[in-house]
């Protein structure tokens, strides 16, 4: 390209431009400290872009006397240059911190979409009443980031050989491995069962084994992903 180096001076002075003026404010002991939100939103919306546009037209001209006898193209045509490969550079890394935070910096397990489910059925030791009603019962799912109440789901309650079996969803928002379910039922011991899914908790299209619970109870689940079967 053209005149490289005086691009690169634009945009090297642009970045020491913005960064200077911040400290220079921060040392002159700029702001209003009744406002400091306000201040600093002034300090990095306007003071600190004006000291960019300052060192970027001065990192042009400096790095154009470098090369006084090579010029092509004048102060102006190269500081809008490096204008635009600093606009590039910004988008690129916004982009790059977007892309990060969405895989993996923030829990959130689908951020773009519908929480997946996890669908869960719990089968009660024998002998155990079922639930008249969904009205007695309560889930929730408890993870190291949050808690969420669940669905009971008494349209799909059954028997399985003399057991009575519960059903229900709750929705799976933040990516952990550390989650587990609680059942209340009205006349009995709440139960705690540990959810043995991954951090990122896949989709299965079918339920999983059932798992024991030490009061003579099982459980079985899976996760279900929005617009998959």
């Amino acid at each position: 390209m053209k005149n490289s180096l005086q691009v690169a001076g634009g945009v090297v002075g642009a970045v020491i431009g913005f960064v200077a003026t911040l400290l220079l404010l921060e040392l002159v002991g700029f702001g209003n400290r009744a406002d400091p939100i306000l201040s600093g939103m002034l300090a990095l919306l306007v003071f600190a872009p004006c000291g960019a546009i300052g060192g970027l037209l001065l990192g042009t001209a400096l790095a154009r006397r470098l090369r006084s006898g090579e010029n092509r193209d004048g102060l102006l045509r190269n500081s809008l240059k490096a204008s635009a490969v600093l606009v590039a550079l910004c988008a690129a890394a916004g982009t790059t911190y977007y892309v990060y935070a969405v895989t993996t910096a923030t829990p959130w397990l689908n951020p773009n979409a519908p929480d997946p489910l996890l669908v869960f059925e719990v089968r009660l030791p024998a002998g155990t009443a079922l639930p008249s009603s969904a009205r007695d019962m309560a889930a929730e799912l408890q993870t190291d980031l949050n808690t969420m109440p669940g669905e009971i789901r008494p349209d799909l309650f059954r028997r399985d050989d003399g057991q009575p079996v519960i059903a229900g969803q709750v929705q799976l928002a933040f990516r952990t491995a550390h989650r587990q379910l609680e059942i209340k039922i009205k006349g009995q011991p709440d139960r705690l069962y540990l959810i043995g899914l991954s951090a990122r908790a896949p989709h299965t299209p079918e339920f999983g084994t059932w798992q024991a619970n030490r009061d003579g109870s099982e459980i079985r689940y899976r996760a279900r992903w929005p617009g998959q079967n």
